[in-house]
């Protein structure tokens, strides 16, 4: 089996958008195929992850839209929605169309409209909330819970479990927004602080405002081909030498350990064995930290730190942009944003410019990178492994 080559990728501004999905999608596929020098028609496969556009917009189609909008029609669409790991899922579902030989030429496109799409009279964010909430069992949903509400539950018991200090998770949010400052896509891009993360207004105790992403509109795009074919294209280039996914149960009160993340477990030692890889070989990571606590969780489930440990890797800035793993030096969600179905490409994006030399002010010494994608807290993971050639 040839392995899959990105070579291409793209990443519109996240933020507060004007622009639609519609609008967003056309953004990032144009700028990763212009820059690539591809037509439009020469695609033959074009995937779209993408959560809730119909939730959010009343828009379905989205793809057959995309294929229209930028004239790669007669390229096979589909649309991939694995809730918040939308993005990794598509990204899995696009490498297999390459890797399978079913496609010699294939474009991935995240994209997510979150922001003003609330009816005449409805508060924004609760209405994107609920959405959101909508991916918990139906059990959990009706009693109200929110993905809020799992991720301060945890956090507790996690402090708790072991001994880690509140400090120690305001830590994540402070590297994570210094990081987004050299991001010129990033939804944020600001210092802050410890003192204006624990100072911040209570969402889920222990968790504060500053411990969460923001909701965001935004897209990404990937362009993948053969390795065979890949210096056809690219004088640069990077490869997919591992990807897997993986679930958890539903019901997270069914975890015999909800510290733990089994989907994250799974999925990477599935990655990791493609890739004939070990956590120690890893140079840079993005991780899914839609809550900084879910930071300490992927790195323990990831094999980068041992289990109630991660917490102490952070405070020793192990994962500092200048530290032994940098972690989210794109700002991660916290400060880039989460877009949902646009979020787990935008995570291979960074390592693609990672790998390939080409991140800027952002740029640290890596040649293997992994990104994990959560779906939920835990419901769906999808893990990848990006390398240089």
């Amino acid at each position: 089996m040839d392995r899959v080559a990105i070579i291409e990728s793209s990443m519109t501004d996240f933020g507060d958008r004007e622009a639609w999905v519609r609008g967003l999608q056309q953004e990032a596929a144009l700028a990763c195929l212009d820059d690539a020098g591809v037509e439009p028609g020469q695609l033959e496969h074009l995937y779209v992850s993408n959560m809730a556009s119909g939730e959010f917009e009343g828009q379905g189609g989205i793809p057959n839209m995309l294929a229209h909008d930028i004239g790669a029609v007669p390229a096979y669409t589909q649309r991939v929605d694995q809730t918040s790991a939308s993005g990794g899922g598509g990204l899995f579902a696009a490498w297999q169309s390459v890797a399978s030989g079913a496609s010699e030429l294939t474009l991935l496109v995240g994209a997510e409209k979150m922001t003003a799409t609330a009816p005449d009279g409805v508060d924004n964010t609760a209405f994107a909330t609920d959405i959101i909430a909508s991916l918990t069992h139906p059990v959990e949903y009706k009693h109200g819970v929110t993905l809020p509400s799992f991720a301060g539950l945890t956090a507790r018991a996690y402090l708790h479990a072991f001994d880690a200090p509140r400090e120690s998770l305001a830590r994540v949010a402070v590297k994570n927004h210094a990081n987004g400052v050299d991001n010129p896509h990033a939804h944020f891009r600001k210092v802050v602080d410890i003192e204006t993360v624990l100072d911040s207004p209570i969402v889920a105790d222990p968790l504060r405002l500053y411990d969460f992403c923001p909701i965001s509109d935004g897209s990404a795009a990937l362009l993948l081909c053969p390795e065979s074919l890949a210096s056809s294209y690219a004088d640069t280039y990077s490869v997919i030498t591992g990807i897997d996914g993986a679930t958890d149960t539903h019901v997270v009160h069914e975890r015999s350990d909800p510290t733990r993340m089994g989907g994250v477990e799974k999925s990477s030692a599935g990655a990791y064995g493609m890739a004939d890889r070990e956590p120690e070989e890893i140079d840079v990571a993005e991780l899914h930290d839609m809550f900084t606590i879910l930071e300490f969780l992927q790195m323990e489930g990831l094999g980068f730190a041992e289990h109630g440990c991660a917490w102490e890797d952070v405070l020793e800035g192990r994962t500092e942009r200048d530290g032994a793993l940098p972690i989210n030096t794109s700002g991660g969600l916290k400060s880039k944003g989460h877009p949902l179905g646009a979020s787990g490409v935008a995570q291979v994006d960074e390592l693609h410019r990672q790998v390939t030399g080409t991140a800027g002010p952002r740029q640290v010494d890596a040649e293997v990178g992994l990104a994990c994608n959560v779906g939920g807290f835990g419901n769906c993971v999808t893990s990848t492994i990006v390398e240089a050639v």
